[in-house]
């Protein structure tokens, strides 16, 4: 919802702007058809060309998640910690071998359909059950896991910055392409030199709807969404980071209470839950 209303603002100041002051709408509405498929298929096809499949895919599912409310909220973490608390818990009283049902069919395990919202999320629970494997097996000690953890983590953010640096490069061009449209309409208009000042006028105001467009597009409508996805990615490498955390201090020998903790600590403040909320909500979900 604040997508749409950021957009909103920003194009209603602009365009409302310019109607106020005496703009005359229908030279841009005569102008935008022309220059936005000049501008927008050199964009969509430089695009193309700059990009692997797999970003191209990653981008498409990406922007639209992104008008999307952000999913890393305090009760996404509540749950999180809830259910590491859970597994720990588990594999503390009955022992590490108790959980490898959980860990080997986590979309059967009670413990993960008790908390459906990090249950269903397939790579938070891939990452989880991974860990728990390693553990349950007892063949790597803490600090070869977490070199581990590092390295997928590392990987996990830089797939999830991939769609970011395709907008941001795409935000730079965009400019540049409404330069080349605004230089096709003066060629155009230098071609038509006899014709009256009024009519000479208007096919230059057209040109410079290409470079009012680029810059726009680029700057009010392309890179904000690049740099909310960055954020969002930010988000995703903190909740891994919770889960790193928090296995790693019960592979230390922490009882999952004081675990939970660690993981806790990690998140952002915002976000991140008190000490008596999570509490309350492990309790809770007893």
């Amino acid at each position: 919802m604040l997508v749409i209303i950021g957009y909103a603002l920003t194009f209603g100041c602009v365009f409302g702007v310019f109607v106020a002051h005496g703009g005359n709408v229908k030279v841009l509405l005569d102008a935008l058809p022309f220059e936005m498929i000049t501008i927008g298929g050199a964009a969509a096809g430089a695009f193309i060309v700059n990009n692997q499949p797999k970003v191209l895919k990653a981008t498409a599912a990406a922007v639209p998640a992104a008008l999307k409310g952000n999913k890393y909220t305090k009760a996404r973490y509540l749950e999180l910690l809830a259910l590491l608390y859970d597994i720990l818990q588990k594999a503390r009283k009955e022992g590490l071998m108790a959980i490898e049902k959980d860990v080997e069919t986590p979309q059967e395990s009670e413990i993960f359909k008790k908390y459906p919202t990090v249950g269903s999320d397939h790579h938070v629970v891939e990452f989880t059950t991974d860990y728990l494997r390693m553990m349950v097996s007892g063949n790597l000690n803490a600090h070869e896991i977490e070199a581990l953890m590092d390295s997928e983590i590392d990987t996990h953010h830089q797939e999830a910055h991939a769609p970011v640096a395709a907008l941001t490069r795409l935000a730079g061009a965009l400019p540049a392409f409404g330069i080349v449209a605004a230089v096709l309409g003066v060629v155009n208009t230098m071609g038509s030199v006899g014709q009256p000042p009024a009519v000479l006028g208007g096919m230059i105001a057209s040109a410079l709807v290409g470079t009012f467009l680029g810059i726009l597009l680029a700057y009010g409508l392309v890179e904000p969404i690049a740099g909310l996805l960055e954020q969002r990615a930010e988000d995703a490498a903190k909740e891994f980071a919770c889960i790193k955390s928090t296995l790693l201090a019960s592979m230390q020998g922490y009882n999952p209470a004081t675990a939970i903790e660690f993981g806790r600590k990690v998140l952002f403040s915002g976000d991140r839950p008190t000490f008596i909320e999570l509490e309350g909500h492990v309790k809770g979900k007893k």
